[in-house]
């Protein structure tokens, strides 16, 4: 079972670490990798959500997840024009965090050297997520759930985690580290 404190290393233990922080929406995943890309500044940050195929992409982005990995390029969303975007490539020799619900898997996770699941319960996550993103996201609340859910049900992230987090106060758990 994954332990609920911090446990990143400090300083970063190689050049090459990487990591996954997954959790559901609106649970402090962004936060946590921003909070860690401060603190480490060789961090490549990589967030799913600048490559999920529009709202019913969760899981075409999660199976592209182990392939960024090994090839160090990942190509991103243009939510406004609803179309495939740039290509980004990533340096071999820098940290790698990637972030967001349906990075860790059972494809993924032997590929990283950490792995995070962020917790928080269900109405602090949607209040949080509505509270940041309000009418661009509400419409999509529900459908976007039904597919965490069924990639929760499918790959259990939370238990591939080597370390579980609670969501409520992100920045007061990394100053802890």
């Amino acid at each position: 079972m994954p332990k609920l404190s911090p446990a990143l290393p400090s300083p970063l233990p190689s050049p090459r670490w990487r990591c996954l922080i997954d959790g559901r929406s609106g649970s402090g995943k962004t936060e946590l990798g921003r909070a860690m890309a401060a603190e480490w500044p060789e961090i490549q940050l990589i967030k799913l959500d600048d490559f999920y195929p529009g709202w019913d992409g969760l899981d075409a982005a999660s199976a592209l997840v182990p392939r960024i990995l090994t090839q160090l390029r990942w190509q991103e969303w243009n939510w406004a024009t609803d179309s495939p975007g740039g290509w980004h490539e990533l340096d071999g020799n820098r940290p790698i965090v990637i972030e967001g619900i349906g990075s860790l898997s059972r494809a993924s996770q032997p590929l990283v050297d950490h792995s995070i699941w962020v917790d928080l319960d269900d109405s602090s996550r949607k209040k949080r997520a509505l509270d940041r993103d309000g009418d661009t996201y509400a419409p999509h609340w529900e459908r976007w759930a039904r597919q965490e859910e069924r990639f929760m049900a499918r790959e259990n992230p939370r238990e591939l985690a080597a370390e579980i987090v609670d969501g409520t106060d992100i920045s007061r758990w990394f100053e802890l580290s």
